[in-house]
C-alpha cells in the first residue's frame, strides 16, 4: 500500500495519507492527475508523488484534498497498521476508518481496508428515528445485509421493511431509508465502486 507520513503541528497519533486510496477516489471521480492538480494548486507530478507514496503531504493539504474530491477525511487517511504484516490485510475493531455523518443519522465505518478493491464494505448504523428526507442515486451497484433492528426502504413508490438476516440490493436506482423503529439498524453494506 502506497502511504506517506502527514506533516502535522501538533503532537497526534501517526496518521498515514494513503495515495492508492487517493488514486481510487479521483478516478471514481472521473478527474484526471491534471484536473484535481489544477483544483488544489498543485502540479501534476505532486499528485502523482502522493498516489505513489513518495511526497509528504500537510494536514492542509489532505483536507483540501478530501474537500476537492468530495470525500470524509478519514478516506484519504488511516491510523498505522499495528505491524507492517498486517497493513493492508487486517483492520482491527478500533483502528476502523469513521465515514463522517454524511446525513444525520447515519453513522458509517469502513471495514475493507483500503479503497483499492473493486467495493467497499461499511458498517453502517441507522439510528433510531433517523431518516433520508430526499432520495439519492449512485452510479453503483450496493448490497446490504441487516445484522440488527428493522430498515424502512422506498423504491420508486414501493416500500419494503427489512429485519435481522434479510438483505437488499440497489443498482444505481433513487431510494430512502427511514427507522423509524426504537432500536439503532445495523448493516453491513458492500458498494462497487467505492464511493467514499
Amino acid at each position: 500500500m502506497s502511504s506517506v507520513t502527514i506533516l502535522t503541528n501538533a503532537e497526534q497519533e501517526t496518521n498515514v495519507l494513503t495515495g492508492a486510496d487517493l488514486r481510487t477516489l479521483r478516478k471514481n471521480r472521473s478527474m484526471t492527475l491534471a484536473e484535481l492538480a489544477s483544483a488544489i494548486g498543485r502540479s501534476v507530478g505532486w499528485v502523482s508523488q502522493v498516489e505513489r507514496g513518495i511526497s509528504q503531504v500537510s494536514e492542509a493539504e489532505v483536507e483540501l484534498l478530501a474537500k476537492v474530491l468530495d470525500a470524509p477525511l478519514a478516506m484519504l487517511t488511516v491510523a498505522e497498521a499495528e505491524s507492517e504484516e498486517e497493513a493492508g490485510r487486517i483492520v482491527r475493531a478500533d483502528n476502523r476508518r469513521i465515514v463522517e455523518h454524511r446525513r444525520d443519522g447515519l453513522f458509517e465505518e469502513l471495514i475493507s481496508p483500503d479503497l483499492t478493491d473493486d467495493f467497499e464494505i461499511l458498517h453502517s448504523t441507522f439510528e433510531a428515528g433517523a431518516s433520508l428526507a430526499e432520495p439519492i442515486q449512485r452510479a453503483t451497484q450496493e448490497i446490504g445485509f441487516i445484522i440488527s433492528g428493522k430498515l424502512d426502504l422506498w423504491f420508486d413508490g414501493d416500500v419494503f421493511t427489512v429485519g435481522p438476516g434479510d438483505s437488499v440490493r440497489i443498482r444505481n436506482e433513487p431510494y430512502r431509508w427511514a427507522n423509524p423503529y426504537k432500536k439503532p439498524a445495523i448493516a453491513l453494506w458492500v458498494i462497487a465502486p467505492p464511493v467514499y
